[in-house]
């Protein structure tokens, strides 16, 4: 049997699901194929209103049997020339896994022939962008209570971006010490930080060879 669920099937189910979640408002998606390695994938790519980003994430779970919150990003964006300031990007995924077996508390694998996956059982990945007005207290409704991945994703989306998640239940530092003084999130541009490239962060840990657009700023 093959080793993964074929592009076709995979690329049917996402269908199915960028139809459905497009009917609503403030509500843009699309399947787009993307590689890694040698197997493409189809993933769902969807743009939401911040009012629509609710119900949207409630349809995902409840009807397409959206499963997991792997990642949330949150993005400053100073520099747009229009009103879109802020992003937050929600990494998601179905994973077809169902009721898994257990034995002495500890769940057993579920083997799958992928050529049999079909429909709501066929693994999708889900990616959300959702943009946020100019302002210095952006916020977006919570998904704590759909997902439990998304409880750490939005405590350090707030912590080091402060995008601020309505609705979250114990939204604490996590990554910053929590003496970190109200109101600083260092991912925030306005604190002028120098973002080194990956060779540089082992190469010249100390900054002594800044380039010139990084001097002023801050290590």
């Amino acid at each position: 049997m093959g080793k993964i669920v074929s592009v076709e099937v995979q690329k049917e189910a996402a269908e199915v699901i960028v139809n459905s979640i497009s009917e609503l408002d403030g509500v843009e998606a699309e399947v787009v194929e993307r590689t890694s390695g040698t197997n493409p994938r189809n993933v769902v790519v969807a743009n939401s209103s911040p009012g629509s980003w609710r119900s949207l994430a409630e349809k995902l779970y409840s009807d397409h049997a959206v499963d997991y919150c792997s990642m949330i990003t949150g993005i400053h964006w100073p520099e747009r020339d229009d009103d879109r300031k802020w992003e937050v990007v929600y990494h998601l995924l179905r994973t077809g896994v169902r009721d898994p077996p257990s034995a002495d508390g500890v769940v057993q694998p579920i083997i799958v022939n992928p050529s049999t996956v079909r429909g709501i059982g066929t693994p999708v990945e889900v990616e959300i962008h959702v943009d946020l007005p100019d302002s210095r207290t952006p916020s977006i409704d919570s998904v704590q209570d759909i997902w439990i991945g998304a409880d750490w994703n939005e405590k350090e989306t707030w912590d080091l971006v402060g995008i601020d998640f309505d609705g979250h239940e114990g939204m604490r530092r996590v990554l910053l010490p929590h003496e970190t003084p109200r109101g600083y999130h260092p991912l925030q541009k306005q604190h002028n930080l120098r973002y080194h490239g990956f060779e540089e962060m082992y190469d010249d840990a100390q900054g002594f060879m800044r380039k010139p657009e990084d001097v002023g700023k801050i290590k």
